[in-house]
């Protein structure tokens, strides 16, 4: 039996066993089953592996994208120069552990986001500063599309909300939540901002997936 999994931490809002289950039963793929693996310390990631020997495939969420790179023995390109991974493939051999990562977060993004584009979104505010903003900042940089981060806490090269006038609003018309804001359970939440300035001229978009609709 091959196991895949997904790692990180918390899990509640994954619907990410049921959807590769039932993906798996309807395209008549034996032998395979898909776990969720609660891990808050990413350390604890080889005593995972050891457990559960039959892991051959890992999905990385929040909070380990970033966390997770000094354990894997390679990594794909566009994954490098993103600096954080989605995806891990798992391989043995003779007895060592063999672990590739790759990010499938900047295709998904670049994908799904270019058939919704305008000619007004030409600059971007994006909400935090996490592992999936970096492949968002990836694929924003190729498509040539200006972009202020947008963080609570004070870093280098970001603003903090607080710090977003109506002015700043009204130049950056793509906006970007990469933040858990929004996600299940706390649905109520979203990147605080003055929604009443905002118009049909403006592309909101969510990596949040559960729920598929979110407040922001």
């Amino acid at each position: 039996m091959k196991t895949y999994g997904l790692i990180g931490y918390p899990l509640s809002h994954s619907f990410s066993k049921k959807y590769f289950t039932e993906k798996f039963q309807n395209e008549g793929i034996t032998n395979n089953q898909y776990e969720l693996f609660p891990i808050g310390d990413i350390n604890s990631l080889p005593d995972l592996l050891a457990e559960n020997p039959s892991i051959v495939g890992l999905n990385v969420t929040i909070p380990h994208k970033v966390t997770v790179l000094p354990f894997l023995n390679d990594i794909e390109e566009a994954a490098e120069k993103i600096g954080a991974v989605n995806c891990i493939c798992i391989r043995s051999f003779e007895g060592d552990t063999y672990m590739k990562g790759y990010n499938t977060d900047a295709f998904g993004f670049e994908e799904s986001l270019k058939p919704l584009l305008k000619p007004q979104h030409q600059k971007a505010l994006v909400f935090g500063d996490g592992g999936a903003a970096k492949a968002v900042k990836y694929v924003l940089e190729k498509l040539n599309i200006e972009y202020q981060i947008v963080v609570r806490k004070a870093i280098s090269g970001a603003i903090l909300y607080e710090d977003i006038t109506a002015e700043i609003l009204k130049s950056h018309k793509l906006l970007i939540n990469t933040t858990p804001l929004g996600m299940s359970p706390h649905i109520e939440t979203c990147p605080n901002i003055d929604y009443s300035l905002l118009n049909e001229e403006y592309l909101a978009y969510d990596l949040v997936y559960n729920p598929l609709e979110t407040i922001f």
